[in-house]
């Protein structure tokens, strides 16, 4: 089967440079993304996430950054068997207003439909959760703060 991508977009209010910088940190990924709970650097392009799953299961995922181009686009994916692993694509551009950028995400889940449907059963639609991580991205980089708890960890974030 093949991939199915979700998509989602938000502008924020900071300069591209800014976002892109926060973002391509991976290890500020914790700080917003609602089911990842640390991230740890193994490698100049590989990152390990733990990450709280249904039922409070935790999984540790390893992560590899496939490309980069500075200020424009990260993509990265799991390692994982082939056909299996999960892809995201986030890019990053100027926004009409002043000082803002936008910045669009597709994930691509494995199995097609069918990984997206077994997620949803699992209690993570992953459309609802890219969403909601890009709206805590916004959040935060605008705020200093997330407010956001929808699909995130139950008393990850203070409410």
């Amino acid at each position: 089967m093949q991939e199915s991508p979700v998509d989602a977009c938000v502008t924020i209010n900071r300069s591209v440079e800014d976002t892109f910088r926060f973002y391509r940190d991976f290890t500020n990924m914790p700080r917003f993304l609602g089911d990842v709970m640390s991230v740890e650097t193994i490698g100049p392009k590989t990152t390990r996430w733990t990450i709280q799953g249904p039922w409070g299961i935790h999984v540790k995922w390893t992560m590899r950054l496939t490309e980069e181009r500075a200020n424009e686009l990260i993509r990265y994916e799991t390692v994982s068997p082939s056909g299996l692993s999960t892809c995201w694509e986030v890019s990053f551009r100027p926004a009409p207003g002043a000082g803002q950028t936008e910045v669009l995400e597709v994930m691509k889940a494995p199995l097609g439909r069918l990984g997206r449907v077994g997620l949803t059963l699992m209690g993570k639609p992953p459309a609802a959760e890219v969403r909601s991580n890009l709206r805590r991205l916004k959040e935060l980089l605008e705020e200093g703060r997330v407010r956001h708890l929808e699909h995130a960890v139950a008393g990850k974030f203070p409410a």
